[in-house]
């Protein structure tokens, strides 16, 4: 059984309004972005590499 891992990070500012995931060094599967404001999750997405 392959462990789960979780990736996690933080921004401070956000210059130009934009944030670029790039996914091609991810393995192939099924991925979830979650956006996250105050601590609550505002946007929830799903994609397939």
């Amino acid at each position: 059984m392959k462990k789960r891992r979780v990736y996690e990070g933080t921004l401070e500012n956000v210059p130009n309004k934009q944030i670029l995931i790039n996914i091609n060094r991810m393995s192939e599967g099924i991925y979830t972005l979650k956006i996250l404001y105050n601590n609550k999750v505002i946007k929830k997405t799903t994609f397939k590499k």
